[in-house]
């Protein structure tokens, strides 16, 4: 299928897996890359490293890569020189890079002392080009599930039935889909494990309750209400979601969310 392809150079396309979500905060723990050549060859090498810092449970969970499978690894910092050259006069690709992975290399390399620039490579994202080709709107996914179109699309009566027949042609589509309301409102959650609210704003590191935003991402709640409570108070006053607001002034009060176990099951 690469005749398919036309390159006119390397292409790069890369998956990283990470301490978190937070660029700013999180390090990188395994990179992954491929590089097609203009002629078709290919090259291809994954390589672990060592954050220099504790890998949260919650992505440990996701990537099963633990402190000790890279204690032993490099750091960042000793390959950054050599990636730097290996990705030079390349375009990028790979899945939501845009949203993620591009903005912690370009982090780890500013760590680093190297500026990795985007400016004349071009981007290759798979997860836009499928948001594109199968839109996520009512209609669409009226069309896909149920074989018809959506007449009287934004009116309110026919979202509503229609949502249902959604829902009622995903079931019979994917028999994998639990039944029960429980279990499929859990399938529908997708704030994850470690999130303390749905907006994903406070985050757990192990049992922590961490900031997920902003310049304060990764500072801990207990710490910002004893050094830095002016935050907390910003929040409070500002528009977030009332489960985030009574969080940051619970934690004001010297309150803090404490961690229920997680079932076994779960695990």
């Amino acid at each position: 299928m690469m005749q398919d392809l036309k390159l006119e150079r390397p292409l790069v396309v890369f998956d990283i897996e990470s301490t978190g979500v937070m660029p700013q905060r999180d390090r990188i723990v395994e990179l992954a890359v491929l590089k097609i050549f203009p002629d078709g060859h290919t090259q291809n090498t994954v390589r672990r490293l060592n954050p220099e810092m504790p890998i949260p449970a919650g992505a440990t969970a996701v990537h099963g890569i633990t402190d000790a499978d890279v204690a032993n690894c490099p750091t960042f910092s000793l390959i950054a020189e050599k990636l730097f050259r290996y990705l030079e006069e390349c375009d990028l690709a790979g899945y939501n890079i845009t949203g993620f992975d591009i903005p912690l290399l370009e982090a780890e390399f500013k760590r680093a002392g190297f500026e990795f620039k985007l400016d004349g490579r071009r981007i290759i994202d798979a997860y836009n080009i499928f948001c594109k080709l199968y839109p996520r709107t009512l209609t669409a996914a009226y069309k896909f599930f149920c074989g018809k179109d959506l007449e009287g699309a934004h009116g309110a009566k026919a979202d509503t039935e229609a949502t249902f027949e959604v829902l009622l042609g995903q079931l019979e589509r994917h028999p994998e889909l639990p039944r029960d309301i429980q279990a499929l409102s859990d399938f529908c959650d997708l704030a994850g494990p470690d999130a303390v609210d749905r907006t994903r704003r406070f985050k757990w590191v192990d049992n922590e309750v961490v900031v997920n935003f902003g310049k304060n991402a990764g500072r801990t709640l207990r710490e910002l209400s004893a050094n830095d409570p002016g935050f907390l108070r910003w929040i409070v006053r500002s528009d977030f979601s009332d489960e985030v607001k009574t969080i940051a002034n619970n934690a004001l009060l010297g309150k803090f969310p404490t961690r229920e176990p997680r079932n076994e099951q779960e695990s």
